[in-house]
């Protein structure tokens, strides 16, 4: 069989993001959240204040497995939920001041892995990737697929 780039594509795409996620999880041992926890939390930090349904869209899971997440950040003080005050169903999550340092130091390890994964490619490379891979996330969700809102 062949091997053309076209037939690599999705297999490159999603083994370079589970590499990514690999190598972050297995340095964030130890700094307190999990990877979904992680990723709830940056989500809030882009855009906090959303309902927890809005927030479960985002990132793409279902109601009940954020709500999961966010109870177990709401326990160690991470998060707060308040009152949506237009729906009285609906519960707003908003970051707490005790989670900063905590963002912090995942944000530089983020930063990490990032230069990890681009070590050998150049700024130029690295603004075309990241140009190409945007116009792929928009061709998709143009079409209908799901959208993280970024």
């Amino acid at each position: 069989m062949k091997n053309t780039s076209n037939s690599r594509f999705g297999f490159l795409v999603h083994d370079v993001a589970r590499l990514m996620r690999w190598n972050f999880d297995r340095r964030s041992q130890g700094l307190g959240p999990t990877l979904a926890q992680w990723s709830v939390l940056a989500h809030l930090q882009r855009g906090e204040g959303v309902t927890q349904t809005t927030l479960a869209q985002l990132m793409n899971i279902t109601p009940i497995t954020l709500a999961r997440h966010v109870d177990r950040l709401e326990s160690k003080d991470w998060v707060i939920r308040k009152d949506d005050p237009k729906d009285r169903r609906a519960k707003r999550v908003y970051l707490t001041d005790k989670v900063a340092p905590v963002l912090s130091s995942l944000q530089k390890l983020g930063r990490k892995v990032r230069k990890q994964a681009l070590t050998g490619i150049s700024a130029e490379e690295e603004a075309q990737l990241i140009d190409v891979l945007t116009r792929i996330r928009e061709n998709l969700t143009e079409s209908g697929g799901p959208s993280d809102g970024r």
